[in-house]
């Protein structure tokens, strides 16, 4: 069988499907490897690492995925993009691995259903321990929380850590992280090496343990209803809650230097957490950094991809921050999807089996079907929408 992987064409996407390494170890395990020439460029892989590593460099695209059993792809590929349109270019039948993030792209998913192609989405993936090397979603977070906190300690007019100086003593910034999943984890334990005094909160009790072990300060509310939606992810409050909550973190951010927001329901979209009042109560030359904008924002100020003042607070709300750290971005997520893959190969074939529970919850189109349930309703009900339109 054959594995292609094509040039990105996300906007400000830097990172590739297929680092130099990993290809070497998709051959050793039966495949034959093809990349599009100046496809790891931007992540600072050179076409001839490609070569050395045993894969084929390709100048045609179209020719390249049009052959190809196994698609690639760090994004959904674009609908429709003039002279680029990948997934007409893709046989019908043929498998397509990445990170699809399917409720944010429902008419790529339209189009892969349309072409019958065997779409999996690797932010899908449960997270359980047998899934864990195939987990793209973490992979990425982790990166997130780093980069993150490196932005707000490059913006902020004061020491993270505190110095004895012979000026005299300056004491640490206060950090306050918002969520406690992968991202926001790293965000803590980053924010700690730097030398922060660190305060988090997690609507999920269960983090409690977490948060404390990287030497943070767990700070919270109870609440009346459970918030854990289970595999790591958290479910949208109830009013009564989020009044509740809403109260606690107006008073942790009139108080911190940096507020680092992680917050997503369901890994996919972002709950709207910091409203204007929260933000005006906050001391003039503090830091908001929104890790929710991919998701729409936790900030309610937050203009997505931008950074902007509000009442000498800046609001710093990044779009795909792993893009920022290609090479090693593009490492890991290369591992995870060659993880997936290996761990469905048989005699040097990969094989489809929608019994395994790894593949039925990634699984997103198939045979001309959305299987993917949410995003089934999803697209049916922009369907509705446009119809009353």
């Amino acid at each position: 069988m054959r594995i292609a992987a094509s040039k990105e064409s996300r906007s400000g996407e830097h990172r590739v499907a297929l680092a130099p390494d990993t290809c070497t170890k998709l051959i050793q395990t039966g495949y034959a490897v093809s990349i599009e020439r100046g496809a790891g460029e931007t992540a600072f892989y050179a076409d001839e690492a490609y070569r050395e590593a045993g894969a084929t460099v390709e100048p045609d695209p179209a020719a390249m995925l049009g052959s190809a059993d196994i698609v690639l792809k760090v994004n959904a590929p674009a609908v429709g993009a003039a002279g680029r349109d990948e997934i007409q270019w893709m046989r019908p039948g043929t498998f397509l691995v990445g990170s699809l993030m399917p409720l944010r792209n429902l008419e790529a998913v339209r189009a892969l259903a349309q072409r019958r192609i065997s779409a999996f989405s690797t932010d899908a993936i449960p997270r359980t321990t047998r899934a864990q090397p195939m987990d793209t979603l973490s992979s990425m977070a982790n990166i997130t929380g780093y980069k993150g906190v490196l932005l707000a300690a490059g913006e902020l007019g004061r020491y993270f850590p505190m110095l004895m100086t012979a000026a005299g003593t300056v004491f640490p910034a206060r950090v306050f992280v918002i969520g406690a999943a992968v991202a926001g984890l790293q965000a803590i334990a980053t924010a700690r090496r730097l030398g922060a005094n660190v305060f988090a909160t997690d609507v999920r009790p269960e983090v409690k343990e977490q948060i404390e072990s990287l030497g943070a300060k767990y700070v919270g509310v109870e609440l009346k209803e459970n918030a854990s939606a289970g595999g790591g992810y958290a479910r949208e409050l109830s009013e009564e809650d989020k009044a509740r909550q809403r109260e606690m973190l107006a008073e942790q951010c009139a108080t911190a230097d940096v507020v680092v927001t992680t917050a997503l329901i369901g890994g996919v979209f972002a709950p709207k957490l910091i409203t204007p009042a929260m933000v005006r109560r906050m001391r003039p030359g503090s830091i908001i950094v929104d890790l929710g904008a991919d998701g729409g924002g936790n900030c309610e100020l937050s203009r997505l991809g931008d950074s902007v003042v509000e009442n000498g607070v800046r609001i710093i709300a990044p779009l795909n921050l792993p893009a920022a750290m290609p090479t090693h971005a593009s490492l890991l997520f290369s591992r995870n999807l060659a993880a997936f893959i290996q761990a469905f190969t048989k005699d040097k074939t990969f094989k489809l089996d929608l019994a395994d529970d790894i593949q039925r919850a990634s699984i997103i189109t198939h045979g001309g079907e959305i299987l993917h349930a949410k995003t089934r309703e999803a697209l049916q009900g922009a369907g509705e929408s446009v119809a009353r339109s």
